[in-house]
């Protein structure tokens, strides 16, 4: 099965997002768990949650990948943002142990030049507090491009934090090919290599989700510019390469280029047709 997706809008809720996938022929998506830029989140609509579980077992829907906002920052300099960032996580991950089968997905944070050990250690003490509570849904910390004073910027720093919550078993991973290329890893031309690194440093295990994009700018340039699959400079030979490798095409892939629906409907049909063919 290939699982391919993109990223929708939750306003509506889960019902009208499972319309729009299949509609522009995806079988998975990713939403916001509330605004991106923070806020509280919208209330929990149980009736359309039931819809949506309904008509995603009809139309054979994958799994889901929530996506944290951008403004929770578990390692940032304020105590206050870091104690809003644990509240944001725990509620969402209340909310989402009502979908059966989901992802959670979040940024690990800046450090604000406290440097990334000390903030590899605040993001690791966020997570055990929020692993207290219990649950299924899986959470995974995404790869960054290593902007600024991001964390999570090398495969090291990302087996770092799950070292600190002691290997816990929720605890996974997100490969974003566009933060991974403009960190410095060469996906393009170097697939294999990248991923035995990952394996030996964080284990392919730990790798339960894909944001599949192109780049707008070079290897290395830690700019974190999403381009639409195939106009970028990963190009779409190596985004072949990527959804057809034998370690990762079992996985689901969710793109989040520069796209409305249309656009997605588009890249999804593509992608379609380069799945199972060798890159060039």
């Amino acid at each position: 099965m290939f699982w391919i997706g993109c990223h929708l809008s939750s306003a509506r809720g889960y019902l009208a997002m499972g319309k729009e996938a299949e509609k522009v022929g995806a079988n998975v998506f990713q939403f916001f768990t509330r605004n991106p830029r923070g806020g509280t989140a919208k209330a929990l609509d149980e009736k359309d949650i039931e819809a949506y579980i309904a008509f995603a077992k009809e139309k054979g829907l994958g799994t889901l990948l929530a996506h944290a906002p951008y403004t929770m920052n578990a390692c940032g300099a304020d105590t206050s943002l870091r104690e809003f960032a644990r509240r944001m996580m725990e509620e969402d991950l209340a909310r989402l142990e009502l979908l059966p089968h989901v992802f959670y997905n979040f940024h690990p944070g800046s450090h604000v030049k406290q440097g990334a050990e000390t903030g590899i250690a605040l993001i690791t003490k966020m997570l055990a507090e929020v692993l207290k509570n219990g649950g299924k849904t899986p959470i995974l910390l995404e790869t960054m491009s290593g902007k600024g004073s991001e964390v999570g910027r090398s495969f090291a720093e990302i087996r770092q934090i799950i070292e600190g919550v002691h290997g816990q078993e929720r605890i996974g991973v997100c490969l974003d090919t566009c933060h991974v290329y403009d960190g410095g890893y060469d996906i393009a031309e170097n697939l294999e290599g990248v991923l035995e690194e990952f394996d030996r440093v964080i284990g392919l295990e730990r790798l339960r989700a894909i944001h599949l994009n192109d780049s707008k700018n070079p290897m290395g340039s830690h700019k974190d510019r999403h381009e639409k699959i195939g106009e970028g400079t990963l190009g779409l030979g190596a985004v072949t390469r990527i959804i057809n490798h034998p370690k990762l095409a079992h996985l689901p892939f969710y793109l989040e280029t520069p796209n409305e629906l249309e656009g997605y409907a588009a890249e999804i049909a593509l992608l379609k047709k380069c799945r199972n063919q060798e890159g060039k």
